[in-house]
């Protein structure tokens, strides 16, 4: 704690208690490093799109995914929305301080429940995250898979004990601070870290070889053909379907059969969950229309408009971007 007091990162979060800006960093956060929400400005847009609950309860979920378009796993914009809508309609716009509360609002765990606890209200809640997980291995130097329900039912109990009841916002920041800054998956700095001196890993000279994983699943190789089509400066795009992606758009997946008269202008990889898929992207120069009666539902959006072209997830933006450098936009 003395050490975050001295070296501390000063996040836009961590300037404002309000509960309300606290849940959507943590919300932003999931998944997402720290870099890309600060980098690329997701939260300070959104703040200023919806500065409140009430302005996250009333906007209209396309507005919400433009927002959050980049950031992924688009299920947490919308969990963040139904939140709000629950904090306004039950709790009359107030985040209630306690933790049985706040873990019934969707989307959230016991993770994300202690950080608004901690954070907003500065209320005893243990916390763990990868970060927090990567230091308490390394103190105990716990040698087996981290990521199974015994290792984090050990976490838990560990954290818990730890958290002081004396300004816990402060180290649960320092705690997951000192993870993403000091005590670092590869190359840690221990020589100035403030806890080596209890750190076990150290003292055996086992850090490097913890924390350690179970060993994951096979990477599964896939094809996704897609189209791209332009007419006087406008693009064609199609809805997407499942309830994970619902509300965004992408470029129309085309069957090979279609494609085989298309010509095909890049592909490139992108991972999704445990597939690696390779895009390939076909434009119709010429060819025939046989790939018409596959995207038949969609619309023609300006390609030239990035604010006015509807939600798109990664792969597609990218797609977007590649071909304006090519200056075929």
């Amino acid at each position: 704690m003395d050490w975050f007091r001295a070296e501390g990162r000063d996040y836009p979060w961590r300037n404002n208690a309000d509960p309300y800006a606290v849940f959507v960093s943590e919300a932003m956060l999931q998944q997402t490093q720290i870099a890309t929400v600060l980098g690329k400005g997701y939260f300070s847009r959104w703040m200023r799109a919806f500065p409140t609950w009430e302005a996250l309860a009333a906007a209209e979920e396309t507005e919400i995914l433009k927002e959050w378009e980049g950031l992924g796993y688009y299920n947490r914009a919308r969990n963040l929305q139904k939140a709000a809508k629950r904090v306004t309609e039950e709790f009359g716009g107030r985040l209630p301080e306690d933790l049985e509360t706040i873990l019934s609002l969707p989307g959230v765990g016991r993770y994300t429940a202690g950080a608004v606890l901690s954070f907003a209200f500065n209320r005893r809640a243990p916390i763990v995250d990868g970060n927090v997980v990567r230091v308490f291995s390394r103190l105990i130097s716990y040698s087996e898979p981290v990521d199974t329900t015994g290792a984090a039912r050990l976490f838990w109990g560990l954290a818990d004990d730890l958290t002081p009841g004396d300004e816990p916002r402060i180290y649960n920041s320092a705690i997951m601070e000192l993870g993403q800054r000091i005590c670092l998956r590869s190359s840690p700095e221990c020589g100035i870290c403030p806890v080596q001196v209890w750190c076990l890993a150290h003292s055996q000279g086992a850090v490097e070889a913890i924390p350690q994983k179970k060993r994951r699943a096979e990477t599964l190789l896939r094809e996704e053909r897609v189209l791209f089509s332009l007419r006087e400066g406008r693009i064609f795009l199609c809805p997407e379907t499942g309830s994970r992606r619902k509300g965004l758009w992408r470029l129309p997946e085309i069957s090979g059969a279609a494609s085989e008269d298309l010509v095909e202008v890049l592909r490139f990889d992108y991972p999704i969950t445990r597939y690696r898929v390779t895009l390939i992207v076909f434009i119709n120069e010429g060819a025939s229309s046989s790939f018409e009666k596959e995207i038949s539902e969609g619309g023609w959006f300006a390609a030239g408009e990035g604010e006015m072209l509807p939600p798109l997830g990664s792969p597609y933006r990218k797609v977007l971007r590649m071909m304006l450098l090519r200056g075929m936009i």
